[in-house]
């Protein structure tokens, strides 16, 4: 019953809006004085009174959690004052400088040994340590932010040492794939060409 008001007056206030001196606009007033559901739908006699109706039904639905809020936690009294952190450059200024200094060096380190041609020891051991860093540091800020200390403490050191473990593993296996393979780019310039090289082969 109730939804069924909430989308006649939805109705009510489309058709004032299309029709501001008709009284056609008026006609919808007749179903709210019947308490019943009408059998047949009604003609909408444009498609923004359709769309209306639409959104009135969808406002009447039931809101559902996906996840429960997470536990309040107060520290002192209402009286206490707010504590202000105490700034710091390394956490803010520096650290957002380094942050952009990293994106900034990835774009010249991944382009200049396929844009050059020649493939450097050296340049692909700097990209592969710039890239993990950045990588490092966007995981962390995503951990940060959803994983707050006051709220999920314990939350928030598990995938903490999740995300340093990862880190420490995934360097391990690039120094290994640098020193005792063919490397990240040579990796990668072959996984581009595999299937020119397989053409080749099959023509010869």
């Amino acid at each position: 019953m109730r939804s069924t008001l909430l989308r006649q007056s939805q109705l009510l206030l489309a058709s004032r809006q299309l029709f501001p001196h008709s009284r056609a606009a008026a006609s919808p007033l007749r179903h709210l004085s019947t308490p019943s559901v009408p059998k047949k739908p009604l003609a909408f006699p444009s498609p923004v009174l359709a769309k209306a109706s639409r959104f009135a039904a969808f406002s009447t639905s039931t809101s559902q959690r996906i996840m429960p809020p997470g536990p309040q936690v107060i520290e002192g009294t209402v009286n206490d004052p707010v504590s202000v952190p105490k700034p710091s450059p390394l956490h803010g200024s520096y650290h957002w400088t380094f942050e952009r200094a990293l994106s900034v060096a990835l774009v010249p380190l991944t382009l200049a040994p396929f844009a050059v041609g020649s493939l450097n020891a050296a340049t692909d051991a700097v990209l592969v340590f710039v890239l993990l860093l950045h990588s490092h540091i966007g995981f962390q800020s995503c951990v940060t932010d959803y994983f707050s200390t006051k709220k999920h403490p314990k939350l928030r050191k598990f995938f903490d040492w999740v995300l340093n473990i990862s880190t420490v593993l995934v360097a391990i296996s690039l120094y290994e794939f640098e020193t005792n393979d063919v490397g990240l780019t040579e990796a990668i310039k072959r996984i581009w060409t595999a299937g020119r090289r397989n053409t080749d082969e099959t023509k010869a």
